[in-house]
């Protein structure tokens, strides 16, 4: 299945809540969630007054989708990630977060070092980031404590990360990633707990609806 590149705003306003997708513009008025808050379609508007009761399964259905279009990640990727969380030990739904967290697109986006997940992902597939010293252009990469993320010096003279070293705040930084201003460079010092992601997602659901297959 091909990546979605339609309007991302259908996607918060499909799922009912904001997905920020669109970095700080979804802080906006612009933000089109705030001006049309219903479904997207020809009887979107009408449909939040007709329906009734969601069922189990159309509630696990989709809170599964919500969880991949924060993160954006495929079907297959998703489902790869769920089987992979449950081979590990602990709870399914949070180890399927962590690793979703640990996404090297996902960690720059923590950084701050881009304002969405979809930015991030296109700075790193254009090969501007490095891990532990070596160019990696693969957003699904997987970052592990003590990892070394960096920004490549061939990319330290272009305008924007000029700019992002006068503008990044590195107190909004999670506690589970130091990041060097000055140098643009950042070690995991340990995976998130969840209590560290700040993600509205129910992760019980998403284990509920894989279960059921």
């Amino acid at each position: 299945m091909a990546r979605y590149t339609g309007p991302v705003c259908r996607l918060c306003r499909r799922e009912g809540e904001k997905l920020f997708l669109k970095g700080s513009r979804c802080l906006t008025p612009k933000c089109s969630f705030e001006r049309r808050a219903y479904p997207p379609g020809e009887h979107g508007r009408d449909s939040q007054f007709r329906r009734g009761r969601a069922s189990d399964y159309l509630m696990q259905l989709r809170e599964k989708q919500k969880a991949r279009r924060i993160y954006g990640v495929y079907e297959r990727q998703f489902s790869r990630y769920f089987r992979r969380a449950t081979r590990q030990t602990g709870l399914t739904g949070t180890n399927l977060l962590v690793l979703l967290e640990s996404r090297l697109d996902n960690v720059v986006y923590r950084l701050g070092l881009a304002t969405s997940r979809v930015q991030a992902r296109q700075l790193v597939s254009h090969g501007h980031v490095m891990i532990n010293g070596r160019k990696t252009d693969v957003p699904s990469a997987l970052v592990t404590p003590g990892d070394i993320i960096s920004v490549r010096p061939e990319s330290m003279s272009r305008k924007y990360f000029k700019e992002l070293r006068q503008d990044i705040d590195d107190r909004q930084v999670p506690g589970w990633l130091s990041l060097d201003v000055k140098n643009l460079s950042a070690t995991m010092k340990n995976l998130p707990a969840r209590d560290d992601i700040d993600v509205s997602i129910n992760e019980q659901l998403v284990v509920e609806y894989y279960s059921r297959r």
